[in-house]
């Protein structure tokens, strides 16, 4: 179910993605849109899972919950579906160390700017945990863009296959490795595993704001990045960081702008819908 990358493999991959992903402008930059909106946030009482080796041991924090909307002339794409749509408007929930609010669903943040979920012609998750997968239903038209090792994760077990149910009727396109959604090099599925085992992330060639970076939950935080801490949830630690290093070297060859989905300082560098990059 889940291919082990070698670091041959993954020098070779990230070589081959330098060269098909830096930005070339073109008109379908010109016209490319990325929409941000507010899919929840997540208050941590206690961060040490998020660090393999203990470094957040009894640090609070908070993360933000991002999903995104690409607009391309060929089709819409909606980047990760936030925290479980019944969770909408129910106020702050607790368990365990987290404490979960939604405010809006993205039915009615994708109305503000006269769209409808039955409208997008693509979903893509980074990874299948519940914060990033838990609006699938109301994309019931869209069709879903996903990694096969990730697709094998989310229904490997009665167990992970009920807890996945508003997916199995989608329509898919399984993908394996990286994914050029328009085939003219724009926006890119990332084939980053590690903290799950399809985890990816996206790339966005915009014409204005430039390569944008979407990490998926391939890091949590700034200082996650920075001194490359693993989660203790990861499904496989060296295979992270493996991903973190071919991240780094496509962020570097690109230029591109990292936007760490949890972050709240990288989020609030970003307009927020109705607003948009270009």
């Amino acid at each position: 179910m889940f291919k082990q990358l070698t670091a041959t493999s993954l020098l070779a991959a990230g070589s081959a993605l330098i060269a098909g992903c830096t930005p070339q402008p073109n008109d379908t930059a010109a016209s490319l849109k990325l929409y941000t909106f507010d899919c929840g946030t997540i208050a941590v009482s206690d961060l040490d899972s998020f660090s393999s080796s203990g470094d957040y041991a009894g640090i609070q924090g908070t993360l933000t919950n991002t999903c995104y909307l690409v607009r391309h002339p060929q089709g819409d794409l909606v980047w990760d579906l936030g925290l479980p749509v019944a969770m909408v408007g129910t106020g702050p929930q607790t368990n365990d160390v987290f404490t979960l609010t939604v405010e809006r669903s993205l039915a009615d943040q994708l109305a503000d700017i006269g769209l409808s979920t039955d409208e997008i012609e693509f979903i893509s998750i980074s990874h299948s945990h519940f914060d990033h997968s838990g609006q699938a239903a109301l994309f019931s038209n869209s069709q879903w863009l996903v990694n096969q090792n990730e697709f094998a994760h989310m229904f490997a077990s009665p167990e992970s296959s009920a807890q996945n149910a508003a997916f199995a009727d989608l329509n898919k396109t399984i993908i394996n490795g990286d994914h050029d959604i328009f085939g003219d090099g724009s926006v890119t599925i990332l084939d980053l595993p590690g903290h799950t085992p399809g985890h990816t992330a996206l790339q966005v060639n915009l014409a204005q704001a430039g390569p944008i970076l979407l990490t998926g939950d391939l890091y949590h935080r700034t200082l996650s990045r920075e001194q490359k801490h693993v989660p203790r949830f990861n499904t496989d630690e060296p295979t992270t960081r493996l991903s973190m290093d071919r991240f780094e070297a496509l962020a570097t060859a690109s230029g591109a702008r990292v936007i760490i989905q949890h972050e709240p300082k990288d989020v609030a560098t970003l307009p927020v819908a109705p607003d948009f990059l270009q």
